[in-house]
C-alpha cells in the first residue's frame, strides 16, 4: 500500500465518523506517516495515527487500533486546549512533527490550519529546535523520576526503559528528524552516522544494556515473548494506557516489526520495543491474570532482563544513575548535531 492510499483511508474515516464522536473538534495525522512523501511503500508493520480533537477536558475515549479499508489505524484522543496557540505545539517535541507539514483531516473552527501555517515556518528555527530538544531531556528526566513511584517491578522496568528511550529523541529532534517510538534506536543510528557520531550510538546501546546482545540472544526474548503477548491480550480487564498496543491488531506491529529490524542486522536495536512490550505483558498479568499463569511467564521475563544487566532493583537504580549522569554527554552530541545540521535557522 501506498503512503497516499493509507491517508485517504485515514481521510475516510474521519470523514464517515466525525458525526458520531461527541465533541469532535477536529482531527489530524500523527507520527511517522506525515515524515513519508505519498508514493513511499507504506511499512507492513507500520499503523497510521490519527489523533482527534475532543472538546472535553478530560476524553472519555481511549486510543485503539483497527483494520479500516486494508489500513490499520490508531486513533487517539487529545483535549482541544492543547492546541490554544502554534507557540505551544511548536515547543512539543511529539507533535510539532505532525505540522511541518499539511497533514489536517479534519478542521470545523480553522484552529489547526492556523497552528500549522506557523509551525510549517517556525519549525526549523534554532530557538524552537533548542527548546523540544529540552523538552525532550525533561521527558528522560520525569522518566526516571517516575521509576521509585512506578510500583509493580515490570512498571519499574518501563520508567527505566523510556528514560532510555528518550535519549534517543533528544538528538532525533536535533536532527530534525522524526522522534519515532518502535524503531528509535535504528533512526538514532541512523542519524548519529550522517552527523560522524556513530561511536555514541553504543554509549546509547550500553545504556538499554543490549550492547553486546546476540542476534541468537534478541530472537529467543521474541519467540518467548509470543505466548505472553497472547496471555495478557486473553486476560486484560484493568484499563491501562497502552492497551492497544497488546491487541490483536497491534500484534503485527510488536512481532514482524521486530523480526524486520532483527533480518535488517539491527537486532540490538529492536531489543527496545521486544523489552518495552513484555514488560507491558507482565504488568497486565500481574493485574489480571492468575498466580498460575504469571509464574510461568516470570522465568522467560527474568532472563529477558537478566541479559539486559537488571537482575534486582539494585541494577535498575544503578542504571538510571548512568541514565542520568550521560544526559550532558547526550546534550553535547545533540547541540553539535543542531550546529551541523544545514536545515536548522537562526
Amino acid at each position: 500500500m501506498r503512503v497516499k492510499q493509507a491517508r485517504a483511508a485515514a481521510q475516510e474515516w474521519v470523514t464517515a465518523n466525525a458525526d458520531q464522536i461527541p465533541g469532535f473538534c477536529g482531527a489530524f495525522l500523527h507520527g511517522s506517516i506525515n515524515w513519508r512523501s505519498d508514493e513511499d511503500l507504506l511499512p507492513a508493520a507500520s499503523d497510521v495515527d490519527v489523533v482527534v480533537l475532543l472538546a472535553d477536558a478530560d476524553p472519555p475515549v481511549k486510543s485503539h487500533k483497527f483494520h479500516y479499508c486494508e489500513t490499520l489505524l490508531e486513533i487517539s484522543y487529545l483535549r482541544r486546549e492543547q492546541f490554544a496557540s502554534p507557540e505551544l505545539i511548536l515547543g512539543q517535541y511529539h507533535l510539532s512533527g505532525s505540522f511541518r507539514k499539511p497533514g489536517i483531516l479534519s478542521d470545523p473552527s480553522g484552529q489547526l490550519t492556523r497552528i500549522q501555517a506557523v509551525v510549517s515556518r517556525e519549525y526549523a528555527r534554532r530557538p524552537w529546535v533548542y527548546r523540544r530538544c529540552e523538552a525532550a531531556r525533561d521527558k528522560v528526566l520525569r522518566n526516571l523520576n517516575s521509576v521509585e513511584s512506578a510500583g509493580s517491578f515490570p512498571n519499574q522496568v518501563m520508567g527505566w526503559l523510556f528514560a532510555a528511550g528518550v535519549t534517543t529523541h533528544v538528538l532525533l529532534v536535533a536532527g530534525l528528524n522524526n522522534p519515532t517510538v518502535r524503531r528509535r534506536y535504528a533512526a538514532a543510528r541512523d542519524l548519529l552516522a550522517d552527523y560522524g557520531h556513530l561511536d555514541f550510538h553504543e554509549t546509547l546501546l550500553a545504556q538499554l544494556g543490549c550492547a553486546y546482545l546476540s542476534r541468537a540472544q534478541v530472537e529467543a526474548h521474541l519467540t518467548a515473548l509470543s505466548p505472553v503477548f497472547d496471555a495478557a491480550q486473553a486476560v486484560l480487564q484493568t484499563p491501562v494506557p497502552f492497551a492497544c498496543d497488546l491487541s490483536a491488531a497491534a500484534r503485527p506491529i510488536a512481532f514482524e516489526g521486530s523480526q524486520i529490524l532483527i533480518e535488517q542486522g539491527l537486532h540490538r536495536e529492536a531489543m527496545f520495543w521486544i523489552a518495552v512490550t513484555y514488560s507491558r505483558c507482565m504488568t497486565v498479568l500481574d493485574h489480571d491474570a492468575p498466580a498460575a499463569v504469571q509464574a510461568a511467564f516470570g522465568p522467560g521475563y527474568q532472563r529477558l532482563l537478566g541479559d539486559l544487566g537488571i537482575a534486582a532493583s539494585a541494577d535498575l537504580h544503578l542504571r538510571c544513575g548512568q541514565i542520568r549522569a550521560g544526559l550532558p554527554e547526550v546534550w553535547r552530541v545533540a547541540e553539535a548535531i543542531m550546529n551541523a545540521n544545514p536545515e536548522i535557522e537562526e
